[in-house]
């Protein structure tokens, strides 16, 4: 086997897995409603399969160095969220979502322009979702309309996220782990829900889905600063092992915080 046929084949698996999982999160999302969706949706069904084929092809502190990049970036995903739900109360779909990257992509760019550092990504996303949830909470309780699936959703999420995947492996030989850990960042899911639901069910609906993911946001940022302090210390499997652990347990602790309440609110009244 030629290498160019080698390496085509095994892209073509690493873009299958990365389809898989983020179908399966999918069918997860839609079938839990508006708050457990918002959780699975924070899980790194996107950022996840890049870093683990990123982690095959380079040395942990490949790794480390991108997860700086992303850091900060994951701070660009809330304002980019924001930016939605605020517009999608009164605009179409094409202003919403149009404006929310316009938004990610001028904050990616100055992004890329600094050297980052541990303390630097976490200040930055500490302001950031400070500033963002409590301007989101006022969006997040919304009578939710049913839902029904389209032939079509589920592969538009899965050929996003694979070709995420490709884009991350094939070019971060060449561009570095500086924009590699850019571009792995790159909010699929949040656009697959905003351009697949919001025609659909309305933008308020489809804005209060992303206004509940804010809190799980954060708890994915901290799990890319684990990425960066773990690799170097265990090696790439266990970091990212580590990382994912920090997303589930935090998002577990959200939904059980968030049970709590609405028993609460139950027997109270």
């Amino acid at each position: 086997m030629s290498l160019d046929l080698h390496f085509i084949l095994f892209l073509l698996l690493r873009m299958a897995i990365a389809a898989a999982f983020v179908v399966t999160a999918s069918i997860i999302t839609e079938r839990s409603g508006p708050v457990i969706g918002a959780l699975v949706a924070t899980l790194p069904v996107s950022a996840g399969p890049s870093y683990v084929f990123l982690a095959i092809d380079h040395d942990a502190a490949f790794i480390a160095q991108g997860a700086l990049s992303s850091l900060p970036v994951n701070a660009a995903t809330i304002f980019m969220g924001l930016t939605y739900v605020v517009l999608a109360q009164r605009h179409s779909m094409a202003v919403s979502c149009v404006s929310a990257f316009a938004v990610w992509i001028a904050m990616a760019s100055v992004i890329r322009m600094f050297d980052w550092t541990l303390t630097a990504g976490l200040a930055v996303n500490f302001i950031a979702f400070g500033i963002c949830i409590p301007l989101l909470s006022g969006y997040r309780h919304v009578k939710m309309p049913l839902v029904t699936r389209r032939w079509y959703d589920i592969p538009m999420r899965a050929s996003l996220v694979a070709t995420l995947v490709a884009i991350v492996v094939s070019t971060s030989s060449w561009v570095g782990p500086k924009i590699s850990g850019i571009i792995a960042l790159y909010p699929v899911v949040f656009s697959s829900m905003m351009v697949i639901l919001h025609p659909r069910i309305g933008g308020p609906p489809t804005a209060a889905v992303l206004a509940n993911s804010a809190w799980g946001l954060l708890g994915f940022g901290m799990a890319i600063a684990v990425i960066h302090v773990a690799v170097v210390q265990f090696g790439s499997v266990i970091g990212l092992c580590l990382a994912l652990a920090t997303c589930i347990v935090w998002n577990l602790t959200l939904w059980g915080i968030g049970r709590r309440a609405t028993q609460k609110t139950q027997r109270a009244r």
